[in-house]
């Protein structure tokens, strides 16, 4: 009996050292490195991003194979809305954004890969842990993503589906909050578009 019961305390010791979904924070800025190989696609931006009132805007220089543009673009998830200033010409278009919202986070479910350290390990001040997750949803897409531990901060996400194909986001430079909260009022050339 005393077997038994040294048995399950091991596996619950065991199991509570699982580490579990964390949640990410909900309001933070950055930059934001997202490729698409396979339509030679790329975007650099300064990004600003809200899951708390479903919003995002980036300042993106993109590249779709030797040709490059400048965007400014703002979602805004709630009233269905998406601002796309080019600028350049200083064109901007309002439309239906064309993905739904997707926050950036360990998602309920995901499977746990494994720990790594970033940087100099065992050097104080100089690594950072790094925790990776993996899922696929109901509808068969993939998603990857790399958190920093303990603060489940994004740096890294994959996400693959047969609409969409396979798009990787690297993070960096982020600060929690928004510093500007006007970020998220629209350019004044999509003003009463």
């Amino acid at each position: 009996m005393i077997r038994v019961a040294l048995l399950l305390a091991f596996v619950a010791v065991c199991w509570a050292q699982v580490p579990q979904p964390c949640d990410s924070p909900k309001q933070w800025e950055g930059r934001r490195v997202m490729t698409d190989q396979t339509k030679k696609f790329q975007e650099i931006a300064k990004y600003t991003y809200d899951a708390v009132n479903r919003r995002t805007r980036a300042i993106e220089e993109v590249q779709r194979g030797t040709e490059r543009d400048y965007y400014d673009v703002l979602h805004l998830y709630n009233e269905d809305k998406e601002y796309r200033l080019n600028l350049k010409t200083k064109t901007c278009n309002v439309t239906k954004p064309s993905h739904p919202f997707f926050e950036t986070r360990v998602p309920p479910g995901s499977k746990f890969l494994f720990e790594a350290e970033a940087g100099a390990a065992q050097v104080p001040g100089e690594h950072l842990t790094v925790q990776n997750w993996d899922i696929t949803f109901d509808d068969g897409a993939k998603y990857a993503i790399a958190v920093t531990s303990p603060d489940c901060v994004p740096i890294f996400a994959a996400y693959y589906s047969k609409d969409v194909g396979f798009l990787i986001e690297n993070f960096f430079d982020i600060h929690a909050g928004i510093s500007d909260p006007a970020v998220f009022i629209p350019p004044s050339e999509c003003m009463g578009l």
